[in-house]
């Protein structure tokens, strides 16, 4: 590993965000999934709902992207959605590779009831936080996220 001549003070700021982040992000997620377990999804489950119920029926590979879960996990959960029946694949006639995924009516109707009360709950885990406080900090990971996406400062 080079040695990048960074002082003892960076990197003791650097590590003591990264834990904090690490655990704070742990604790919400866990709480987040505990809470999504009172309708019987999975994180990951959800997180398809949402993206098929905000943005309609897409192809498999845009879901990976907009979910951030790769085609082998995606396979998974489309698979445990498809046997609840809340979502269903639809090969197109064009290019049978082109797997579309939609909701059902079921699927429709969970969307409604289960990301709304799940809205609801980040938002009283939030409320720990000022609402000015809220958006710095939706701004600053924004900044952090799309810095390290685009390969500055590594």
């Amino acid at each position: 590993m080079a040695n990048t001549k960074v002082n003892d003070a960076s990197v003791g700021r650097a590590l003591k965000m990264w834990l904090k982040f690490i655990r704070a992000y742990s604790t919400y997620n866990k709480k987040a999934a505990e809470h999504i377990k009172n309708f019987g999804l999975t994180l990951s489950q959800l997180w398809v709902i949402e993206c098929l119920g905000h943005s309609g029926p897409l192809i498999m590979g845009e879901l990976c992207k907009k979910t951030f879960l790769s085609a082998g996990n995606m396979t998974f959960v489309v698979d445990g959605l498809e046997k609840a029946g809340i979502a269903e694949r639809i090969y197109t006639e064009d290019d049978r590779r082109s797997i579309l995924v939609r909701l059902t009516p079921k699927g429709q109707k969970i969307y409604t009831e289960a990301f709304s009360s799940h809205a609801v709950y980040l938002t009283k885990l939030s409320s720990i936080l000022t609402p000015e406080e809220q958006e710095e900090f939706a701004r600053l990971l924004k900044k952090l996220g799309l810095a390290l996406s685009e390969g500055k400062n590594v």
